[in-house]
């Protein structure tokens, strides 16, 4: 019998929930599920939200009963907003956080490389906000509990999963015993330490990097700004680094490496702590100032994925399909486009608008987009920690130099986690004029936002479907795409026709949005006699044309959802 605990985590900031589990006995006795999502983590639930949006019900089983202790993932990136705010909890987040674009890596006490991440008026959020995992998962709570479609089951745990043909049954433990579930899809979202791959006996392929790492949050109320601060090879912890980022609620992470020859276990102990912390305050000018610890854990640096993330009825996502090093914030924000990814491709075999094909590209675009992330990943992560010999070679030459030679310094730079480029897509579309154009986004790129107004932009237009943008004055969407349009939603294809350019509304066109100053075709490349994009359900680009008839469309559209 599964028994989660029921005593509120502790917090200094934070007012932890105890949920009341769900139990068998008050529900009606379980029919088989479309979708059952094992984990209810940031990757678990956007998956569920995303689902949701497009029209797919799906049970979240929580082996808690409250959400995540300490403060976790708290850097968001740009791209990981304009996700949230497709499932609605962008504005929550940006209500509570704090946004920054600066980073600054310190050496001897010099400052040696300053970062400035990009951010232009066409941007609606920052290039990173922070917010401890608590509040996030608060706001994705909240918003699975209003949505219908998602029935939520704290205190659920899966201790086992059979694949049959076709379908799974999970057996689920509850604080008042077993209970069988059947479903066609097994999301497996349980983290990195996932039961679920383990029992599959499935083996991930990477690296795992030497040394370990504490993270550790403190209430200190300190002078400096919301930046990201690394400080290498400092003299209380020689040939190691030390991160800092200021939280909400007078919160500070301080990050740091642990010596050589020095158990995890020894570096939580409560002195050795309060050592290395006032160390590190007495480092940056601020010696003897009163703190508080609310949460610290270990951690090592791992580079490590799947090599498929889809087995039989079993999906994998998030930590449980790859475990990825902090270093560039990529942990929850490849979640997010993990979890936006599986939405779409998920609901669209579900509802039989797609074959299972479309599952396999998910896996494909995402196993090469964790891939990526671990080529960069492992570059960080050998400057931040190198391993002995070469790179820790290669690092001190640099640390050396750069005091004296700006031409090492970018050497410093975090390679700060990106959403991927699909690039090589089964979707994308052969036939098009991707390579005629001189500048806007490419085929598997996630899509440019532009500011139409004060608080208008190109995305909050976009989403829940396919997206033509048809770039026009004309007062009418041309019949013979209208046709070819009609032909594919009369099959079930949402597709929404976009029409840029009139100040007036375009026949034909289920949104019209102005560009009276070109600036929206300017940013997507599209020439003044007009051109037409296809996005994905993900907003990423399958399809660009300067021109575009009806046969072009049509094959574009096959393409984009392989029967």
């Amino acid at each position: 019998m599964h028994t989660p605990t029921t005593q509120a985590r502790p917090s200094i900031y934070y007012t932890y929930e105890v949920f009341k589990p769900w139990l068998l006995s008050e529900h009606a006795q379980p029919t088989r599920q479309k979708v059952v999502i094992v984990g209810s983590g940031p990757a678990g639930m956007v998956t569920a939200l995303e689902l949701a949006r497009h029209g797919v019900a799906s049970v979240v089983l929580s082996s808690e009963l409250q959400f995540s202790q300490g403060s976790r993932a708290i850097c968001f990136t740009r791209r990981s907003m304009e996700i949230l705010q497709q499932v609605g909890v962008a504005d929550r987040m940006t209500e509570g956080g704090l946004p920054w674009r600066f980073g600054n890596s310190y050496y001897r006490g010099q400052r040696v490389f300053r970062m400035e991440a990009p951010h232009d008026t066409d941007d609606r959020f920052f290039p990173i906000i922070n917010v401890q995992q608590q509040f996030m998962e608060e706001y994705l709570h909240d918003a699975c509990k209003a949505n219908p479609l998602i029935d939520f089951r704290w205190g659920n745990k899966v201790s086992k999963v059979d694949q049959k043909d076709g379908y799974a049954v999970l057996e689920v433990d509850t604080p008042e015993g077993l209970y069988t579930l059947e479903s066609n899809w097994v999301v497996a979202a349980d983290g990195g330490r996932s039961a679920i791959r383990t029992a599959m006996n499935l083996e991930m392929e990477g690296a795992s990097y030497e040394g370990f790492f504490v993270i550790a949050d403190i209430k200190v109320d300190l002078p400096l700004p919301t930046e990201r601060l690394a400080y290498f090879d400092p003299d209380w912890n020689p040939g190691n680094t030390i991160l800092m980022h200021r939280e909400p609620n007078g919160i500070w992470r301080v990050d740091y490496q642990l010596p050589d020859g020095e158990t995890p276990e020894q570096a939580l102990k409560p002195e050795s702590l309060k050592a290395r912390i006032d160390a590190q305050l007495a480092m940056i000018g601020h010696a003897g100032v009163k703190w508080e610890m609310d949460w610290s854990s270990v951690y090592s640096a791992r580079t490590l994925t799947l090599p498929d993330f889809v087995h039989g009825s079993v999906i994998f996502t998030g930590d449980a399909a790859h475990l990825l090093p902090i270093f560039g914030v990529r942990g929850a924000n490849t979640a997010f486009q993990d979890a936006q990814s599986l939405g779409w491709h998920l609901a669209f075999v579900v509802k039989g608008l797609a074959s299972q094909k479309l599952l396999t590209n998910h896996s494909a675009e995402r196993v090469g987009a964790a891939r990526e992330i671990i080529d960069e990943a492992g570059k960080s992560t050998r400057f931040m920690t190198p391993p002995a010999g070469g790179f820790q070679l290669l690092r001190d030459a640099v640390l050396s130099l750069s005091l004296t030679q700006a031409f090492v310094r970018p050497l410093y730079h975090w390679r700060t986690s990106r959403p991927h480029a699909y690039t090589h897509s089964m979707l994308n579309s052969m036939g098009d004029d991707n390579d005629l154009f001189k500048a806007g986004p490419a085929h598997g790129a996630p899509p440019q936002n532009v500011r139409l107004g004060a608080n208008d932009f190109l995305l909050d237009h976009l989403g829940g479907g396919f997206d033509l943008l048809y770039f026009t004055d004309a007062p009418t969407i041309p019949e013979s795409l209208q046709h070819t349009l009609q032909a594919a939603r009369s099959k079930g294809m949402p597709v929404n026709v976009v029409a840029v350019g009139s100040a007036h509304p375009v026949a034909g066109a289920d949104t019209t949005l102005a560009d009276t100053n070109g600036h929206l075709r300017q940013r997507y490349g599209v020439p003044a006699n007009g051109g037409a994009y296809l996005l994905r359900p993900d907003q990423h680009i399958c399809a660009r044309w300067l021109t575009l008839d009806a046969t072009r469309l049509q094959a574009a559209l096959k393409t984009a959802l392989p029967q």
